[in-house]
């Protein structure tokens, strides 16, 4: 148990933060499990899981974070906004194919509506399942590319008028990730990395697997290992694979609390937008959203997180506005219907830390 200023220099840990992140991992089981958590840029790190510990400490493997990868997608749309390089109205069909006909309503679809949810596009398209379910629990990604992720989008027929209903998409974020590299000229990886990752100093966080050993690995529910996780042409949407502290660093920068965070205009700018509420749905319009995150009332104000999960790994991120705190979480063991990880997390982030 450690805790780190945010450059990462290791300090004497704080006793309560060190005892609540303990008591919290007794609560989920996974082979691997990583609670992080940030307090205006003071961390405290806590690793354990039922596996024995590999020659790389847990919180330096770098786990794959699913759905939890969008709020990087959302970051980068609104630095590229802010630099005046895409609008929020802009068209994606026009940027991904200008002139080829769509239907009416794939034309209306702006970047807004496919990183909000609110497209009209289904989760996945519609072909994408008789090729992935005979590879459900191994592969059912990696034989859907790129080019026909965007095909797809182009013959569509959105479920509903774009704006009007909110449908989470992996589908509309992926081709979110393909229309801004269309845009700018620049492959996504390249794109994301210039423009989030290498800003933010990220270097420990990639979309793509890494060397040997440094990769954590995955685990069904009976704990047998999984592949590492091919996300086809959907990266946009879940490929981004980062260690613990690099997630920290990155919730640091939405809090205001990173370390010698150099000084950029349209990404500060960018940062600020992400946090903005943009929409609300649900019973009552109970449930609030930003650009990227899910946003949630406490007695301490608002707080801002997003989860994800691969065929053998999860993710947790969120933090408090205004306060500096942050929560970091991964695990590397399926998800399943009485799965604690998720709420082990959020209880981090609404806790009077």
């Amino acid at each position: 148990m450690t805790e780190m200023t945010a450059a990462p220099v290791t300090v004497p840990g704080t006793p309560a933060t060190a005892r609540l992140l303990a008591e919290a991992a007794r609560a989920v089981d996974a082979p691997d499990l990583v609670l992080a958590v940030s307090r205006n840029g003071v961390r405290t790190v806590h690793t354990g899981g039922s596996a024995e510990p590999g020659p790389v400490p847990r919180e330096l493997m770098a786990y794959e974070l699913g759905s939890a990868s969008k709020p990087y997608a959302g970051l980068l749309l609104a630095r590229l906004v802010a630099q005046g390089r895409v609008r929020y109205e802009d068209r994606a069909a026009d940027l991904l194919a200008p002139g080829f006909p769509v239907h009416p309503a794939v034309r209306r679809i702006t970047l807004r509506h496919l990183l909000t949810h609110t497209s009209g596009l289904p989760g996945l398209p519609a072909d994408f399942y008789p090729q992935a379910v005979p590879r459900w629990s191994t592969d059912p990604y990696g034989g859907y590319p790129a080019d026909r992720v965007v095909r797809a989008f182009l013959r569509a027929r959105p479920r509903h008028r774009p704006g009007t209903r909110w449908h989470y998409s992996n589908f509309a974020v992926s081709v979110l990730g393909h229309t801004l590299a269309a845009a700018t000229g620049t492959p996504w990886e390249v794109l994301l990395h210039q423009q989030v990752l290498a800003r933010l100093g990220l270097d420990a966080t990639r979309v793509r697997p890494g060397p040997d050993g440094t990769d954590a690995v995955g685990h069904r529910r009976d704990a047998t290992p999984v592949p590492a996780l091919d996300t086809g042409g959907f990266t946009a949407a879940g490929a981004v694979r980062a260690t613990p502290l690099d997630l920290l660093t990155f919730l640091e920068a939405h809090t205001g609390s990173a370390a010698d965070s150099p000084t950029d205009s349209s990404l500060d700018a960018a940062l600020t937008e992400v946090t903005r509420p943009v929409l609300r749905r649900g019973l009552r319009h109970t449930h609030t959203h930003t650009l990227t995150w899910f946003q949630h009332p406490t007695p301490y104000g608002p707080v801002l997180f997003h989860a994800g999960a691969t065929l053998g790994q999860q993710a947790f991120l969120g933090f408090r506005p205004g306060t500096g705190l942050a929560v970091a979480a991964t695990a590397t063991r399926r998800v399943h219907r009485t799965d604690t990880f998720v709420a082990t997390a959020y209880g981090l982030l609404t806790e009077t830390l």
